[in-house]
């Protein structure tokens, strides 16, 4: 079911417009080295394939896995000689390229300079950090996005109906086409893997159509009823979200399970983890907002399915921290004030007074400088008249908080004179 031309590629639709680098190369049949860079099932080997069927180039492949040195030189020697020979150019296509050492990626530079290849290499690390600098500007870089839904299910109508596929001898009921698109993760390959497995199901039963259970059965895994723009989505986040914020670790790992197994971006639910380190957490642990900062960023370069260990240090690290709301009752109430108008002028002493005639308006005049204070904390009005008697910030005695409220209430003491 490989793609034989750009047209039937599934998604990129950035790389396959006209006019665009991908298409030029292909149509215009120029000589011109690209990375392709993107996660598993995306296309990086299929756009190696039609580049070389669309324009008639010998397809060569190299695994950067299990070929060395002596494999790349010897590709690029033949590449060269059947170049001099019949005038055929061909695409090296290099796999994995980010497992090359810088030894084996300098051996491709001679073939790629002198044109004697078309190097297509694919690699799903950022080539910034994995790629030696010679190649990566002698090449053109192609981001490849993930596949959406609508993209797999695409691959998989194809396969139900396509002679090279399953050539309309099953059909594929809506809920098991469902379950097959959860399953791959936005990974064509792996889509086509579990149909084939439920095809063979069906079979062997006698079934004319792949069902929801026959798909369960070949894929040794249930569906997970899960609709991620429905109600069980919002229903399933809420719980995750309510079980941290509970405390609940055991309870919160299964929602997030059950997240992980429908298919949910495991950026959207690092994103809900950070959300809920500052909202609920707070200070009562200064740790928990790294912890889901870093658990956020890890998933975006790693991606799943490693990126569900990340997900589940954060959320038991999240769940199992003290508690406390108080600074987001603190901003809140602040923003009410201001909403409602209690706003007031700035104190004059707090005023900038580094311009010219800001000193006779009496801009600064008075103002202590908190350092030369005793414990560096000076007594003064800093908030506007209008609020200077407000208490936003209010810590609570849970965790690292405790400390916190310690500490601002003597300052607060010392710096409104009470």
């Amino acid at each position: 079911m490989r793609p034989r031309d750009l047209d039937e590629l599934v998604g990129q639709e950035h790389l396959r417009k006209p006019g665009s680098p991908l298409r030029q190369l292909v149509e215009g049949d120029r000589p011109l080295s690209l990375l392709l860079w993107g996660p598993p099932g995306t296309g990086k080997t299929t756009i190696a394939s039609i580049i070389s069927q669309q324009t008639g180039r010998r397809f060569v492949e190299v695994s950067a896995v299990s070929a060395g040195v002596k494999e790349v030189r010897a590709a690029i020697d033949g590449a060269r000689r059947e170049l001099v020979a019949t005038g055929r150019e061909t695409v090296l296509f290099v796999d994995e390229v980010h497992r090359f050492s810088k030894a084996q990626q300098d051996a491709l530079l001679p073939g790629v300079e002198n044109r004697w290849v078309t190097l297509v290499a694919a690699t799903t690390e950022n080539p910034s950090f994995s790629v030696i600098s010679p190649l990566l500007s002698r090449s053109l870089l192609l981001r490849l996005e993930s596949l959406t839904d609508a993209d797999i299910a695409g691959v998989l109508d194809r396969a139900v109906s396509d002679e090279r596929g399953l050539a309309g001898e099953l059909e594929l009921d809506d809920e098991a086409r469902e379950h097959l698109v959860r399953l791959a993760g936005g990974d064509a390959r792996r889509s086509l893997t579990y149909l084939e497995a439920a095809a063979g199901a069906a079979r062997s039963r006698g079934l004319d159509r792949i069902d929801v259970a026959t798909a369960e059965t070949a894929a040794d895994q249930a569906a997970v009823r899960y609709d991620r723009d429905g109600d069980q989505h919002y229903d399933v986040v809420s719980a995750f979200i309510k079980s941290v914020r509970g405390s609940d670790a055991d309870a919160a790992l299964h929602y997030l399970a059950r997240m992980l197994e429908a298919g949910e971006d495991p950026r959207f639910i690092a994103r809900r983890l950070m959300i809920l380190a500052s909202e609920d957490i707070g200070l009562a642990d200064p740790a928990a907002l790294p912890t889901a900062v870093a658990a956020a960023q890890t998933v975006q370069l790693i991606g799943m399915p490693e990126a569900q260990l990340t997900l589940a240090h954060a959320t038991v690290a999240l769940a199992v921290a003290a508690k406390s709301n108080a600074v987001t009752t603190a901003i809140g109430e602040a923003v009410a004030d201001v909403r409602a108008g209690r706003i007031g002028a700035v104190p004059p002493h707090l005023r900038d007074a580094h311009y010219a005639g800001a000193k006779k308006l009496g801009h600064g005049a008075g103002y202590v400088y908190s350092h030369d204070a005793p414990f560096g904390v000076a007594e003064q009005q800093y908030a506007p008249d209008v609020v200077s008697e407000a208490s936003y910030y209010r810590p609570t005695d849970h965790g690292a908080e405790a400390a916190v409220k310690q500490r601002w209430e003597r300052v607060r003491r010392i710096i409104r004179g009470k």
